[in-house]
């Protein structure tokens, strides 16, 4: 609505930081102030604004779970990183869950999704015997690029980091 263009004007911009600062008598509490980057693509109505420096930092989203999105397949885990895994994943619930479809390109283009956005997720694969569920939960894994973490039963733990922003720091190998 109309209070996000101004709140994205007053986070994103400094000009109209300071001239909105100024109207309403507010001090500003920053202490430096560096090159703002916007955090989405403005809208194609809404023209872009800011200083070349600003302009020259954007880029086009890639899309998740392509090659060129930065990942470099599976991670390598050891069994105390597993560990504190299992421990970040215990009050996880599935967001993704597989049923008598099996695995397909929605299902992996949504666990890519989850993967980009939490790092860690649970996937319930139901409708299956053992062998199928177990065949594909690790196709599900090289199709996105994630390492199986653990599995239980139906339940399964994904895990694959964000190069660009990591938000689970795992312990030291060793």
């Amino acid at each position: 609505g109309p209070n996000h263009e101004i709140l994205h004007q007053i986070v994103h911009f400094e000009s109209s930081a300071d001239a909105f600062l100024d109207a309403g008598g507010i001090t500003p509490r920053l202490r430096c102030r560096k090159v703002l980057k916007l955090h989405h693509q403005p809208r194609s109505s809404q023209p872009i604004r800011g200083t070349r420096s600003q302009l020259s930092t954007l880029s086009r989203p890639k899309k998740f779970g392509s090659p060129s999105a930065g990942y470099n397949g599976a991670v390598k885990l050891t069994e105390r990183q597993r560990r504190h895994l299992r421990g970040l994943a215990h009050g996880l619930k599935p967001v993704i869950q597989i049923g008598n479809a099996g695995l397909t390109d929605g299902v992996t283009a949504e666990t890519a999704r989850a993967l980009h956005d939490h790092e860690l997720i649970k996937v319930r694969f139901s409708g299956a015997d053992r062998a199928a569920r177990e065949a594909g939960l690790e196709s599900l894994a090289a199709r996105t690029g994630s390492t199986l973490v653990t599995r239980i039963g139906h339940v399964a733990v994904l895990y694959r980091p964000r190069p660009d922003l990591p938000r689970i720091v795992l312990p030291a190998p060793g």
